[in-house]
Order: structure tokens, then C-alpha cells, then sequence
């Protein structure tokens, strides 16, 4: 034991009128089902053409749509919820379960979006080795890797922050369980901890957003004098993957690289990246992409002479 006496957590509720809490449950509720709806879609899809699903780009993208399904639906069904209750409660045991979840699929969708960036770079710089380069064995590999990642960085997070004793006040100012905001309930010293967790998110925040930046670097630098000859399409595939990122990176980089205000702000950032951003990843990446359309326009076309059988 580690000295604990709190045994649930409660969240503070979004200050505002019923209107911008009707608005928030809007907002939430929507994009939670087109989250769970569009990236079902493109895994579907991806998995009912074999000529996407062999080609690592896809193969990844319905990877991170996987992560999307699975890190929004962390904190949006509770927030929903706790929208129309007006607040609501967690216990101490599912707080350390967000906790964990969230910074496994969050960590596991920054190692994803670092090997989407090398695959693009491989595909762009090496087009002749391409495919000798990213082969399957190697996209498993790399898969397994994120995952994996992913959740030795979540489960580091969440026993480091589980150990730490609570007496209360058990108040949450936040709508999910996140480890600034709990360590700061915690009553003992909580400064090696700090300094433990501020490692573990360095050592997957940083080294992938470089590995990003320098793999767009070499890759706009080598699009520069490829208009015309293809480069323009790529050029659009990668804009895709940038505006992914930039969705993904702002809104984090925001809530975690500045001084904790605790504020309606810093709340909405948060709802923006753990709702909004996977909820808009499936339109960027069916809009911006003629193949992925293409085959929804094939699945749909089977499903109609399925259902007229």
C-alpha cells in the first residue's frame, strides 16, 4: 500500500451557462461518432482492398485509425456523460487506467506518425529501393514497435504516478485523469516523480517530433524541383500527414510545454486534441486522397449488390 485514503477522484464541470454545455455535449458527442465511424470506415476499407492494404502508406493509416478509435474513446464517452450530470466521479483505480491508456495510445500514435513521415521519405528520396526498403516483414516490425512503444510509456506514467500516496482533496480540476493534475492531489514530495515523468514524455515527445521535422525537411527539399513530374502529388499526400500532425503536436505542445494555468482554456485544448483531432484525421486523409475514395467507391458498390441479393 502507499498510504492512500482517496478512493475516487472528482471532476470539476466546464464553467459556463447550459448553453455552452449543450454546446460541448454537441460538440463531443459528434465527434465521437465520427470518430468511431470514420476510422471504422477506412479500416474497413483498407482491409477489403489487398492492393491498399500491401501498401505500407495504408497499411499505417488504418494502424492510426485504430489509435484514433482507441484514444478518443478514453475520455469522450465519460465526458459526455459527465456533461449532462453536470461533473461526475472516477475511481482511483480507473483514474490510473486513463491515465495509462491515454499516454499509451498518445505515445503509440507519436512513434505511428514518425514512421508515416519515413515512409514518406522513403517513398519520395529512394523510390527504387521503396519497396525493398518498407516490405512487410519491416512494416509489421515497425507496427509492433509503436505498439509496444506505446504502452511501455503509458504503463511507466501511470505506476509512477499510482505509488505517490493521496489524503485529499480528491478534486480534479479537468475533465479526465492526466498526471500533472493528479500528482498535484498527492500529499507527499512529488519532485523525483516530476523529474521521472518529464523523462519518460521527453523521450517520446522529442526524438519523434525532430525525427518528423528532419524527415520533411529532406523531403520538401527534395519535392523542390519535382513539379510536374509527380511531385505535386506528393506533395498533396504529405500535406495530409502534416496537417495530421500539426492537429496532433499544436494542441499538446500548448496544454504540456508551458506553466499549468488549470483554466477553461487549457480544458478546451485538451478537449480539442483527445476529441476533435481523431474525429478530423479520417476527413483529412478521404478528402486529400483520390485512392482511399476510390476504394470506398468499390466497398459501397459491394455492399449495394450484397444487399440486393
Amino acid at each position: 500500500m502507499n498510504g492512500s485514503t482517496v478512493t475516487e477522484f472528482v471532476f470539476l464541470d466546464f464553467s459556463g451557462s447550459q448553453t455552452v454545455q449543450l454546446f460541448l455535449l454537441t460538440l463531443v458527442t459528434t465527434c465521437y461518432t465520427i470518430i468511431l465511424m470514420g476510422n471504422l470506415l477506412i479500416i474497413v476499407t483498407v482491409l477489403s482492398e489487398p492492393k491498399l492494404f500491401r501498401c505500407p502508406m495504408y497499411f499505417f493509416l488504418a494502424n492510426l485509425s485504430v489509435l484514433d478509435i482507441s484514444l478518443g474513446s478514453v475520455a469522450a464517452p465519460k465526458l459526455a456523460t459527465d456533461l449532462v450530470n453536470s461533473g461526475g466521479t472516477i475511481s482511483f483505480v480507473g483514474c490510473m487506467a486513463q491515465i495509462m491508456t491515454f499516454h499509451f495510445f498518445s505515445g503509440a500514435e507519436m512513434f505511428l506518425l514518425s514512421v508515416m513521415a519515413y515512409d514518406r521519405y522513403v517513398a519520395i528520396c529512394h523510390p527504387l529501393r521503396y519497396t525493398t526498403i518498407m516490405n512487410q516483414q519491416r512494416c509489421l516490425r515497425f507496427i509492433i514497435f509503436c505498439w509496444t512503444g506505446g504502452f511501455i510509456h503509458g504503463s511507466l506514467n501511470a505506476v509512477l504516478v499510482a505509488r505517490l500516496p493521496y489524503c485529499g482533496p480528491n478534486v480534479l480540476d479537468n475533465f479526465f485523469c492526466d498526471f500533472p493534475q493528479v500528482m498535484k492531489l498527492s500529499c507527499s514530495e512529488t519532485y523525483v516523480v516530476e523529474i521521472f515523468t518529464l523523462i519518460n514524455d521527453s523521450l517520446v515527445a522529442l526524438p519523434n517530433f525532430l525525427s518528423l521535422l528532419l524527415s520533411y525537411v529532406i523531403i520538401l527539399a527534395t519535392l523542390c524541383g519535382r513539379f510536374g513530374k509527380g511531385g505535386t502529388k506528393a506533395l498533396s499526400t504529405c500535406g495530409s500527414h502534416l496537417m495530421v500532425v500539426g492537429l496532433y503536436y499544436g494542441p499538446i505542445g500548448f496544454v504540456y510545454f508551458k506553466p499549468a494555468s488549470g483554466n477553461q482554456v487549457d480544458k478546451m485544448a485538451a478537449v480539442f486534441y483527445m476529441v476533435v483531432t481523431p474525429s478530423l484525421n479520417p476527413l483529412i486523409y478521404t478528402l486529400r486522397n483520390k485512392e482511399v475514395k476510390g476504394a470506398m467507391g468499390k466497398l459501397k458498390n459491394k455492399c449495394k449488390r450484397l444487399l440486393l441479393l
